[in-house]
Protein backbone atom coordinates (compact mmCIF):
# COMPACT_ATOMS: atom_id res chain seq x y z
CA UNK A 1 0.00 0.00 0.00
CA UNK A 2 1.40 3.53 -0.68
CA UNK A 3 2.61 5.85 2.22
CA UNK A 4 1.98 8.88 0.76
CA UNK A 5 -1.19 9.59 2.01
CA UNK A 6 -0.50 12.62 4.51
CA UNK A 7 -2.28 15.58 2.85
CA UNK A 8 1.51 17.13 3.22
CA UNK A 9 2.77 14.72 0.97
CA UNK A 10 3.01 14.46 -3.10
CA UNK A 11 1.11 12.04 -4.85
CA UNK A 12 3.47 10.31 -6.65
CA UNK A 13 2.75 9.13 -10.49
CA UNK A 14 4.82 6.43 -12.19
CA UNK A 15 5.65 7.44 -15.60
CA UNK A 16 8.40 6.17 -18.15
CA UNK A 17 10.93 7.84 -19.25
CA UNK A 18 9.99 8.92 -22.50
CA UNK A 19 9.65 12.31 -23.30
CA UNK A 20 6.57 11.95 -24.77
CA UNK A 21 4.68 9.31 -21.49
CA UNK A 22 6.01 12.61 -19.14
CA UNK A 23 4.65 14.48 -21.18
CA UNK A 24 1.39 12.98 -21.15
CA UNK A 25 1.66 12.20 -17.45
CA UNK A 26 2.50 15.89 -16.82
CA UNK A 27 -1.21 16.68 -18.39
CA UNK A 28 -2.51 14.77 -15.96
CA UNK A 29 -0.58 15.54 -12.88
CA UNK A 30 -1.40 19.33 -13.36
CA UNK A 31 -5.32 18.31 -13.81
CA UNK A 32 -4.82 15.87 -10.39
CA UNK A 33 -3.38 19.26 -8.61
CA UNK A 34 -6.58 21.01 -8.94
CA UNK A 35 -9.00 18.68 -8.06
CA UNK A 36 -6.99 17.25 -5.16
CA UNK A 37 -5.08 20.43 -3.85
CA UNK A 38 -1.85 18.29 -3.73
CA UNK A 39 1.51 18.23 -5.25
CA UNK A 40 2.01 15.56 -7.73
CA UNK A 41 4.91 14.23 -8.35
CA UNK A 42 6.68 12.30 -11.66
CA UNK A 43 8.20 9.30 -10.55
CA UNK A 44 10.32 8.08 -13.73
CA UNK A 45 10.57 4.23 -14.39
CA UNK A 46 12.67 2.28 -16.89
CA UNK A 47 10.99 -0.58 -18.63
CA UNK A 48 11.78 -3.01 -20.59
CA UNK A 49 10.43 -1.58 -23.91
CA UNK A 50 12.72 1.43 -23.39
CA UNK A 51 15.91 -0.17 -23.26
CA UNK A 52 15.02 -2.96 -25.49
CA UNK A 53 15.79 -1.86 -28.86
CA UNK A 54 14.92 -4.99 -30.73
CA UNK A 55 10.97 -5.08 -32.97
CA UNK A 56 8.29 -4.75 -30.01
CA UNK A 57 6.87 -7.79 -31.90
CA UNK A 58 10.03 -9.88 -30.65
CA UNK A 59 9.77 -8.52 -27.29
CA UNK A 60 6.36 -9.24 -25.85
CA UNK A 61 4.16 -5.83 -27.69
CA UNK A 62 1.73 -3.84 -25.34
CA UNK A 63 2.85 -6.01 -21.68
CA UNK A 64 6.65 -4.47 -22.06
CA UNK A 65 5.43 -1.17 -21.02
CA UNK A 66 3.11 -1.68 -18.61
CA UNK A 67 4.76 -4.53 -16.90
CA UNK A 68 7.71 -2.84 -14.08
CA UNK A 69 5.81 -0.23 -14.48
CA UNK A 70 2.88 -2.56 -12.26
CA UNK A 71 5.82 -3.94 -10.30
CA UNK A 72 6.40 -0.11 -9.09
CA UNK A 73 3.06 0.46 -8.10
CA UNK A 74 2.76 -3.39 -6.19
CA UNK A 75 6.35 -2.26 -4.64
CA UNK A 76 4.41 0.87 -3.10
CA UNK A 77 7.40 3.12 -5.23
CA UNK A 78 4.71 5.15 -6.60
CA UNK A 79 0.65 5.58 -6.05
CA UNK A 80 -0.62 5.83 -9.70
CA UNK A 81 0.56 5.30 -12.96
CA UNK A 82 -0.60 6.98 -16.90
CA UNK A 83 -0.84 5.19 -19.42
CA UNK A 84 -1.24 5.46 -23.12
CA UNK A 85 -4.26 2.64 -23.79
CA UNK A 86 -2.96 1.73 -27.07
CA UNK A 87 -0.05 0.43 -24.92
CA UNK A 88 -2.22 -1.02 -22.48
CA UNK A 89 -3.41 -5.26 -22.22
CA UNK A 90 -6.63 -5.55 -22.54
CA UNK A 91 -6.13 -7.69 -19.33
CA UNK A 92 -6.02 -5.80 -16.09
CA UNK A 93 -3.83 -7.64 -13.07
CA UNK A 94 -5.81 -8.31 -10.36
CA UNK A 95 -5.98 -5.84 -7.19
CA UNK A 96 -5.24 -2.57 -9.83
CA UNK A 97 -8.27 -0.93 -11.49
CA UNK A 98 -8.05 1.63 -14.01
CA UNK A 99 -9.25 4.92 -11.65
CA UNK A 100 -9.92 7.25 -15.11
CA UNK A 101 -9.73 8.07 -18.47
CA UNK A 102 -9.58 11.68 -19.28
CA UNK A 103 -10.74 13.24 -22.59
CA UNK A 104 -9.43 11.69 -25.45
CA UNK A 105 -7.51 13.53 -28.06
CA UNK A 106 -6.59 12.79 -31.61
CA UNK A 107 -7.13 9.40 -32.33
CA UNK A 108 -5.79 10.17 -36.15
CA UNK A 109 -2.36 8.82 -37.44
CA UNK A 110 -0.36 11.43 -39.52
CA UNK A 111 2.04 10.77 -42.60
CA UNK A 112 5.03 12.41 -41.81
CA UNK A 113 7.16 13.99 -45.24
CA UNK A 114 9.60 16.27 -46.20
CA UNK A 115 8.23 17.28 -49.40
CA UNK A 116 4.56 17.03 -48.26
CA UNK A 117 4.28 14.02 -51.27
CA UNK A 118 0.77 12.17 -50.03
CA UNK A 119 1.15 8.83 -48.85
CA UNK A 120 -0.31 7.23 -51.78
CA UNK A 121 1.70 9.00 -54.01
CA UNK A 122 5.22 7.96 -52.96
CA UNK A 123 7.41 6.71 -56.02
CA UNK A 124 8.30 3.11 -55.99
CA UNK A 125 11.02 2.19 -53.71
CA UNK A 126 10.46 5.14 -50.99
CA UNK A 127 10.83 3.97 -47.69
CA UNK A 128 7.86 4.48 -44.66
CA UNK A 129 8.76 3.82 -41.37
CA UNK A 130 6.78 2.13 -38.45
CA UNK A 131 6.73 -0.57 -36.16
CA UNK A 132 3.05 -1.34 -36.11
CA UNK A 133 1.53 -4.44 -37.93
CA UNK A 134 -1.14 -2.56 -38.52
CA UNK A 135 0.54 0.60 -39.87
CA UNK A 136 2.53 -1.44 -42.25
CA UNK A 137 -0.28 -3.05 -43.38
CA UNK A 138 -2.63 0.07 -43.56
CA UNK A 139 0.59 1.39 -45.63
CA UNK A 140 0.84 -1.47 -47.92
CA UNK A 141 -2.85 -0.71 -49.32
CA UNK A 142 -2.01 2.57 -49.37
CA UNK A 143 1.09 2.83 -50.96
CA UNK A 144 1.99 -0.77 -52.10
CA UNK A 145 5.33 0.35 -53.97
CA UNK A 146 6.41 2.08 -51.04
CA UNK A 147 8.86 -0.28 -49.14
CA UNK A 148 7.54 -0.52 -44.85
CA UNK A 149 11.03 0.17 -42.76
CA UNK A 150 10.49 -1.59 -39.10
CA UNK A 151 11.53 1.24 -36.96
CA UNK A 152 11.70 2.18 -32.72
CA UNK A 153 12.79 5.13 -31.01
CA UNK A 154 10.95 8.39 -29.57
CA UNK A 155 9.05 10.90 -31.79
CA UNK A 156 12.03 13.14 -32.30
CA UNK A 157 14.63 10.41 -33.81
CA UNK A 158 11.65 9.38 -36.08
CA UNK A 159 11.31 12.86 -37.15
CA UNK A 160 15.08 13.27 -37.72
CA UNK A 161 15.24 9.95 -40.21
CA UNK A 162 12.92 11.57 -42.17
CA UNK A 163 14.52 15.61 -41.89
CA UNK A 164 17.91 14.00 -42.63
CA UNK A 165 16.54 11.85 -45.64
CA UNK A 166 17.61 8.22 -44.16
CA UNK A 167 13.75 7.55 -44.58
CA UNK A 168 10.95 8.84 -46.95
CA UNK A 169 8.02 8.81 -44.46
CA UNK A 170 7.00 8.27 -41.04
CA UNK A 171 4.13 7.05 -39.59
CA UNK A 172 2.92 8.52 -36.13
CA UNK A 173 0.05 9.33 -33.77
CA UNK A 174 -1.53 12.97 -33.79
CA UNK A 175 -2.04 12.71 -30.11
CA UNK A 176 1.62 11.98 -29.29
CA UNK A 177 2.51 14.87 -31.81
CA UNK A 178 0.24 17.08 -29.38
CA UNK A 179 1.13 16.58 -26.28
CA UNK A 180 4.84 16.93 -27.35
CA UNK A 181 3.87 20.29 -28.46
CA UNK A 182 6.21 19.42 -31.80
CA UNK A 183 6.60 22.16 -34.29
CA UNK A 184 8.23 20.03 -36.71
CA UNK A 185 8.60 21.93 -39.85
CA UNK A 186 8.19 18.67 -41.78
CA UNK A 187 4.70 17.77 -43.45
CA UNK A 188 1.81 16.63 -41.98
CA UNK A 189 -0.67 14.55 -43.41
CA UNK A 190 -3.58 13.80 -41.21
CA UNK A 191 -4.87 10.27 -42.22
CA UNK A 192 -8.99 9.81 -41.81
CA UNK A 193 -10.20 7.65 -39.32
CA UNK A 194 -12.53 6.08 -42.06
CA UNK A 195 -10.01 4.78 -44.38
CA UNK A 196 -7.45 5.04 -41.60
CA UNK A 197 -8.61 3.62 -38.02
CA UNK A 198 -6.23 3.03 -35.77
CA UNK A 199 -5.31 1.38 -32.60
CA UNK A 200 -8.08 0.71 -29.84
CA UNK A 201 -7.51 3.30 -26.86
CA UNK A 202 -5.10 5.45 -29.60
CA UNK A 203 -5.76 9.04 -27.80
CA UNK A 204 -6.79 8.12 -24.76
CA UNK A 205 -4.77 7.84 -21.17
CA UNK A 206 -5.46 5.26 -18.40
CA UNK A 207 -5.18 6.23 -15.29
CA UNK A 208 -4.44 2.96 -13.23
CA UNK A 209 -4.16 2.93 -9.21
CA UNK A 210 -4.12 0.11 -6.59
CA UNK A 211 -8.02 -1.36 -6.38
CA UNK A 212 -7.91 -0.71 -2.65
CA UNK A 213 -5.93 2.62 -2.76
CA UNK A 214 -7.38 5.20 -0.27
CA UNK A 215 -10.82 6.25 -1.10
CA UNK A 216 -9.34 10.20 -1.31
CA UNK A 217 -7.33 9.28 -3.82
CA UNK A 218 -10.03 7.56 -5.93
CA UNK A 219 -12.06 10.27 -5.50
CA UNK A 220 -9.86 12.05 -6.83
CA UNK A 221 -8.54 10.21 -9.78
CA UNK A 222 -12.04 9.42 -10.46
CA UNK A 223 -12.84 13.44 -11.03
CA UNK A 224 -10.85 13.31 -13.68
CA UNK A 225 -12.82 10.50 -15.51
CA UNK A 226 -14.72 11.34 -19.09
CA UNK A 227 -16.96 8.92 -19.74
CA UNK A 228 -17.61 8.98 -23.06
CA UNK A 229 -14.20 8.23 -23.77
CA UNK A 230 -14.53 5.82 -21.18
CA UNK A 231 -17.22 4.01 -22.82
CA UNK A 232 -16.09 4.60 -26.42
CA UNK A 233 -12.52 3.06 -25.50
CA UNK A 234 -14.18 0.47 -23.31
CA UNK A 235 -15.67 -0.91 -26.83
CA UNK A 236 -12.35 -0.32 -28.39
CA UNK A 237 -10.74 -2.58 -26.25
CA UNK A 238 -13.39 -5.25 -25.94
CA UNK A 239 -13.12 -5.75 -29.38
CA UNK A 240 -9.08 -6.83 -28.96
CA UNK A 241 -9.90 -9.05 -26.11
CA UNK A 242 -12.73 -10.39 -28.26
CA UNK A 243 -10.35 -11.48 -31.21
CA UNK A 244 -7.62 -12.83 -28.97
CA UNK A 245 -5.31 -11.78 -31.42
CA UNK A 246 -2.46 -10.62 -28.89
CA UNK A 247 -1.89 -7.08 -28.76
CA UNK A 248 0.74 -6.70 -32.27
CA UNK A 249 -2.22 -8.26 -34.16
CA UNK A 250 -2.55 -6.04 -37.66
CA UNK A 251 -6.42 -4.94 -36.31
CA UNK A 252 -7.50 -1.50 -35.99
CA UNK A 253 -11.00 -0.53 -33.57
CA UNK A 254 -12.42 3.23 -33.44
CA UNK A 255 -16.08 4.12 -32.17
CA UNK A 256 -17.54 7.91 -31.37
CA UNK A 257 -20.53 8.81 -29.35
CA UNK A 258 -22.73 11.38 -31.38
CA UNK A 259 -25.84 12.27 -29.47
CA UNK A 260 -27.58 9.17 -28.38
CA UNK A 261 -26.07 6.55 -31.24
CA UNK A 262 -22.35 5.23 -30.68
CA UNK A 263 -20.59 4.34 -34.38
CA UNK A 264 -17.88 1.87 -33.67
CA UNK A 265 -15.31 1.10 -37.24
CA UNK A 266 -13.03 -2.45 -36.63
CA UNK A 267 -11.04 -3.86 -39.15
CA UNK A 268 -8.42 -7.07 -39.08
CA UNK A 269 -5.44 -6.74 -41.91
CA UNK A 270 -3.59 -9.20 -43.91
CA UNK A 271 0.00 -8.86 -42.63
CA UNK A 272 0.68 -7.99 -45.76
CA UNK A 273 -2.19 -5.42 -46.05
CA UNK A 274 -3.84 -7.31 -49.60
CA UNK A 275 -6.85 -8.48 -47.25
CA UNK A 276 -9.32 -7.04 -44.70
CA UNK A 277 -12.41 -8.00 -43.14
CA UNK A 278 -13.90 -4.59 -41.26
CA UNK A 279 -17.37 -3.93 -39.80
CA UNK A 280 -19.16 -0.18 -39.65
CA UNK A 281 -21.79 -0.15 -37.06
CA UNK A 282 -23.92 1.96 -35.48
CA UNK A 283 -25.71 1.59 -32.34
CA UNK A 284 -28.41 3.46 -30.12
CA UNK A 285 -27.04 3.90 -27.09
CA UNK A 286 -30.89 4.23 -24.81
CA UNK A 287 -31.24 0.80 -27.23
CA UNK A 288 -30.18 -2.51 -26.53
CA UNK A 289 -26.49 -2.51 -25.98
CA UNK A 290 -25.58 1.02 -24.36
CA UNK A 291 -27.71 3.21 -21.78
CA UNK A 292 -25.58 6.23 -20.29
CA UNK A 293 -25.46 7.34 -17.29
CA UNK A 294 -27.63 10.12 -16.09
CA UNK A 295 -29.47 10.16 -20.12
CA UNK A 296 -32.29 8.21 -19.36
CA UNK A 297 -35.01 8.31 -16.42
CA UNK A 298 -34.75 7.00 -12.81
CA UNK A 299 -36.11 3.51 -14.59
CA UNK A 300 -32.61 3.92 -16.14
CA UNK A 301 -30.46 3.01 -12.81
CA UNK A 302 -33.07 0.68 -11.10
CA UNK A 303 -33.16 -1.28 -13.28
CA UNK A 304 -29.33 -1.77 -12.80
CA UNK A 305 -28.22 -1.01 -16.73
CA UNK A 306 -24.35 -0.91 -16.79
CA UNK A 307 -23.18 0.75 -20.02
CA UNK A 308 -19.99 -0.04 -19.60
CA UNK A 309 -21.05 -3.79 -19.09
CA UNK A 310 -22.90 -3.11 -22.27
CA UNK A 311 -20.00 -1.30 -24.35
CA UNK A 312 -17.83 -4.38 -23.28
CA UNK A 313 -20.39 -6.81 -24.37
CA UNK A 314 -20.94 -4.85 -27.63
CA UNK A 315 -17.15 -4.96 -28.50
CA UNK A 316 -17.23 -8.28 -27.60
CA UNK A 317 -20.18 -9.35 -29.95
CA UNK A 318 -18.09 -7.37 -32.74
CA UNK A 319 -15.22 -9.44 -32.56
CA UNK A 320 -17.40 -12.85 -32.69
CA UNK A 321 -18.85 -11.02 -36.12
CA UNK A 322 -15.11 -10.45 -37.45
CA UNK A 323 -14.21 -14.13 -36.29
CA UNK A 324 -17.51 -15.55 -38.13
CA UNK A 325 -16.13 -13.71 -41.66
CA UNK A 326 -12.78 -14.80 -41.73
CA UNK A 327 -10.62 -12.65 -39.25
CA UNK A 328 -9.81 -15.45 -37.67
CA UNK A 329 -7.87 -16.72 -40.55
CA UNK A 330 -6.03 -13.28 -40.83
CA UNK A 331 -4.88 -13.93 -36.81
CA UNK A 332 -3.81 -17.28 -37.39
CA UNK A 333 -1.72 -15.90 -40.14
CA UNK A 334 -0.20 -13.07 -37.87
CA UNK A 335 0.94 -15.95 -35.31
CA UNK A 336 2.61 -17.66 -37.88
CA UNK A 337 4.23 -14.91 -39.72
Amino acid sequence: MSTSSSPSSPIRLGTRRSALAQAQSGHVAAALEKVSGRRVELVPITSEGDTNRASLSEIGGQGIFATRLREALFAGECDFLVHSLKDLPTAIPEGLTIAATPPRVDARDVAITRGGTPLHELRTGSTVGTGSPRRIAQVQRRAPHAQVVDIRGNVDSRLQRVATGELDAVILAAAGLSRLGSDSPLHREELGLAEWPTAPGQGALGVETLADAPAELLEALAALDDHDTRLAVTVERAVLEGLDAGCQAPMAAHAVLSGDEIRVRTVVYAPEGERRIGLDVTEVLNGEYIRRNGSGNDADAADGADPMRAARELGLTLARRLLEQGAADLVSREHSS
